[in-house]
């Protein structure tokens, strides 16, 4: 038989934990009601919702393929085993970091925005920008009071998702800023990085900044390095799309010939 007193102890501290103040006030009156338990489905899947709709909005992830849309024969080189590990999420529980090294159109930014998407999921806090939004954000701050509580809005979540770094160049007022953002993450909470140039190049990336060396050496401190290589994908979508589209007017004037 199940243990009466125990029972009653777990319905109360989920009444705790819903903070449903007048229910534990009057819980003797209410304690063996067959309703009860109804009651605390229909709060905690709703709360739970709620959550799960606040996260998705935060985290700004905007709008991308599904994993099951990627071709995983496409690249030329691609550590599937890691990437299926990347996606247990332990890596974040754990404050370290993942980088998504690779040439354009490879499918970085799909890989990491579904990984970002499952991080929502499964509870955590997440928030994806790309570097010349998260850079050109802080930058624009009218003075340090506004800095800080721009640069805690990027250190506070579980996750953050910095896409395309390497695309543009960045002058070292930008590095010492992103530096400053990975530091107050480091070891506890976790950055992903999409880029396009190897760390060797970085120095292209944020021309004449003395942080370089040790923005790399923190990002790369406990992290996961998941290299892609390959030809662009979005190129030969493109190629397949105009072949597509040479066919059907082929085919539209064999129909209607002048």
């Amino acid at each position: 038989m199940p243990d009466t007193q125990a029972t009653e102890t777990e319905m109360q501290a989920r009444a705790k934990r819903l903070s449903l103040v007048g229910l534990l006030e009057n819980w003797t009156q209410v304690k063996d009601e067959p309703w009860l338990e109804t009651l605390f489905e229909l709060e905690e899947t709703t709360r739970q919702q709620r959550s799960l709709e606040r996260r998705l909005r935060y985290a700004k992830l905007g709008r991308f393929k599904p994993l099951s849309d990627f071709d995983y024969n496409w690249p030329k080189k691609l550590d599937r085993a890691l990437l299926e590990d990347l996606f247990s999420l332990e890596w974040i529980r754990q404050g370290q970091n993942a980088i998504f090294l690779g040439p354009n159109g490879i499918g970085k930014t799909m890989l990491a925005k579904n990984l970002a998407h499952q991080a929502v999921l499964e509870g955590f806090t997440v928030r994806c920008c790309t570097a010349s939004e998260l850079l050109n954000d802080l930058a624009s701050q009218d003075g340090p009071l506004a800095l800080q509580r721009r640069i805690r809005h990027y250190a506070s979540p579980a996750l953050l998702l910095i896409d395309e770094v390497g695309y543009l160049s960045y002058d070292h007022r930008h590095a010492d800023l992103l530096f400053e953002i990975v530091s107050q993450r480091y070891t506890h909470r976790s950055i992903l990085i999409t880029t396009n140039e190897p760390f060797a190049h970085w120095a292209k990336v944020f021309p004449n900044a003395s942080c370089v060396v040790s923005l790399i050496d923190r990002l790369t401190h406990h992290a996961e390095i998941l290299q892609i290589d390959g030809d662009s994908y979005r190129l030969k979508e493109s190629r397949e799309e105009r072949k597509r589209a040479q066919q059907r007017r082929r085919q539209k004037r064999a129909r209607n010939p002048q």
